[in-house]
């Protein structure tokens, strides 16, 4: 992409932040956000992991509870999962960084409900970490139909994630830690 040539028909435009800083609550927001992550994306899936992980649970993992889901049917909100340090979780929750993966392979590594993904025709994923301070307290996952994404993709996606990160609370008593290095609590973040 040519960093002097505007993107034809930017979806992430002023008149879309100022119509979703109007919103009412974060159904509303998030359904306003998916509307305009199709028109980027084409196909996919859209859905925000709540990271719900407490002090409690064992360290090494986290536990994420689905927020938001595009295909709520297949992939219910307040569905959860425990994810373990892989290089999707480092990626995310330890460096607090985009995870772009593309093609099956990528998802099928990364994921283990790829096979109920491969049923809608997904080939692609950028998952963007919600971040307070240091602390991951949410993924934002674009799934996606083509193999591979654009750069220009990418880069609207990580802006919607930062217009729906005032709309994903972070949970209650938020803690996790994958090594003694690594410690992270919504304590520290505040």
């Amino acid at each position: 992409m040519d960093p002097q040539q505007p993107i034809a028909d930017p979806a992430v435009t002023a008149e879309f932040l100022d119509t979703l800083a109007g919103a009412a609550d974060a159904a509303q927001a998030l359904a306003l956000i998916d509307a305009c992550r199709a028109r980027i994306a084409g196909g996919g899936i859209f859905s925000i992991q709540q990271n719900v992980t407490r002090a409690d649970d064992a360290p090494g993992q986290v536990l994420l509870r689905r927020f938001y889901s595009s295909a709520a049917g297949t992939f219910p909100v307040n569905g959860t999962k425990r994810k373990t340090l892989t290089r999707w979780t480092r990626r995310l929750f330890v460096e607090g960084r985009p995870f772009v993966g593309e093609g099956e392979a990528a998802l099928a590594e990364h994921f283990d409900d790829f096979g109920q993904m491969r049923a809608f025709g997904l080939r692609s994923v950028v998952n963007v970490p919600l971040m307070q301070g240091p602390l991951c307290h949410a993924t934002f996952n674009v799934f996606g139909t083509a193999p591979r994404w654009q750069p220009e993709q990418v880069f609207a996606f990580r802006l919607l994630a930062l217009a729906a990160a005032r709309w994903v609370p972070v949970a209650p008593g938020l803690s996790y830690r994958f090594g003694a290095a690594e410690p992270a609590d919504a304590g520290a973040a505040a």
